[in-house]
């Protein structure tokens, strides 16, 4: 019984290989016929402003296409994935979102890529197919030859084999590679289309910093002005009826200055309630894991903490600290508040330059940024230290609130 000579079984292996990228193609090519009809038809209806609606969502279904296109000729070449942002698409005005669609390069590359691959990925597919047949009987008879004559070969001289691939075969693994290398040249931004989404996404955290730096600052006024100037105000006056009626009365002069006294507590009270509003004390004093204990401690709600990596050892940066307190206080006060919750969790992770702090509650859930929830403000607190924010709130619950902070350790 004769079998397949080895260099033909190496052949084989590679070429199924690049075989199941191409074949997979097909079924890409045909969605992106599909998908091609169904753009143009979402900008015709755009044309006729009652299907403007449908733009942003056609071009939020096509990124989520192609970013597995991407993801997948990137393994496919062994080079690394690097995810495309999404347009932010979600939120203000129609004609703002069909603007940003229209004039985004990276929704325009997507738009071209469809046709392309629909005619181009099918063909090559459909070339694999036929390759295979003809590929396995003329590589057959070819390398069986040439191993025979190998062989007679080293038996002769004492050499080794080398190892060769059938001249039809060999043609799958560069198809492979041209239909994977065109799909990441065609999806992949330039350079300066990454620069320029970098570019804006700072400067829309650095607005969203000045603005937070702003309200805080218009706090720290009000708490100043309404709480510890006016006790103050009032000590002053106290005191001041104090020193009038000593000679006359001293009783009613002792009676004033007991109460010029509480008046001293309160508004040291009231500074120390403006103190930890900038900085918390106690995170000077225990750290991240003891205040985050002692907010759960105090929340309305019963909150399971889990804590990994940030006690103990070298602490982490002021700034740091103090945005992931503020985010598990913000949102421990909206779930005591606003969620109806029974139960609640706090998780830390300190992973290599990275902090992770992740906030759920079992409560009603539909927690709005655009409600006045606070949220608004966890998310531009944390897109000025260069973190991320995801929220996910469906109606009904639950609620969880991811956060990234980069810590540099």
């Amino acid at each position: 019984m004769s079998t397949t000579p080895a260099p033909l079984t190496v052949a084989v292996r590679r070429s199924w290989h690049a075989s199941r990228y191409t074949l997979i193609g097909i079924l890409v090519a045909l969605l992106a016929y599909v998908a091609t009809f169904l753009v143009v038809a979402a900008l015709l209806f755009a044309l006729a402003v009652i299907g403007l609606p449908a733009l942003p969502e056609a071009a939020k279904a096509l990124h989520r296409f192609a970013e597995c296109e991407r993801r997948r000729a990137a393994e496919y070449l062994g080079v690394p994935f690097r995810p495309t942002p999404d347009l932010p698409l979600d939120g203000g005005e129609l004609t703002e979102r069909v603007r940003q669609v229209l004039t985004d390069p990276v929704a325009r590359r997507e738009a071209l890529w469809l046709p392309f691959q629909a005619v181009a990925g099918y063909a090559v597919g459909c070339l694999t197919m036929v390759l295979w047949p003809v590929g396995l009987l003329v590589d057959g008879i070819v390398l069986s030859v040439v191993h025979l004559l190998d062989r007679r070969a080293a038996d002769e001289y004492g050499t080794t084999p080398p190892e060769r691939r059938g001249p039809v075969l060999r043609w799958h693994p560069a198809l492979a590679e041209l239909s994977a290398s065109w799909t990441r040249s065609l999806l992949t931004a330039p350079h300066s289309a990454e620069l320029a989404a970098r570019v804006a996404q700072l400067t829309e955290s650095r607005a969203g910093a000045v603005e937070a730096h702003g309200a805080e600052l218009r706090r720290i006024e009000r708490d100043l002005h309404d709480g510890a100037q006016a006790r103050i105000v009032a000590l002053s006056m106290r005191i001041g009826l104090a020193k009038q009626m000593l000679d006359r009365d001293p009783a009613a002069a002792r009676q004033r200055l007991d109460e010029a006294q509480d008046g001293v507590d309160a508004a040291l009270a009231e500074l120390r309630h403006v103190v930890r509003g900038i900085h918390p004390p106690i995170l000077t004093d225990r750290g991240l894991a003891g205040a985050v204990r002692a907010l759960a401690a105090d929340s309305a709600v019963p909150v399971k903490v889990e804590l990994d990596g940030v006690e103990g050892g070298r602490r982490l940066p002021a700034a740091i600290e103090a945005a992931a307190y503020f985010v598990v206080a913000e949102a421990l006060t909206n779930i005591g508040k606003h969620s109806g919750a029974r139960a609640a969790s706090v998780r830390i992770d300190r992973a290599p330059g990275v902090l992770l702090v992740v906030i759920g509650d079992d409560g009603r859930g539909g927690a709005d940024e655009r409600g006045g929830s606070g949220l608004v403000g966890i998310r531009r607190r944390i897109a000025a230290l260069d973190g991320t924010t995801r929220i996910s709130s469906p109606t009904g619950g639950p609620t969880d609130i991811e956060v990234e902070l980069p810590c540099g350790s």
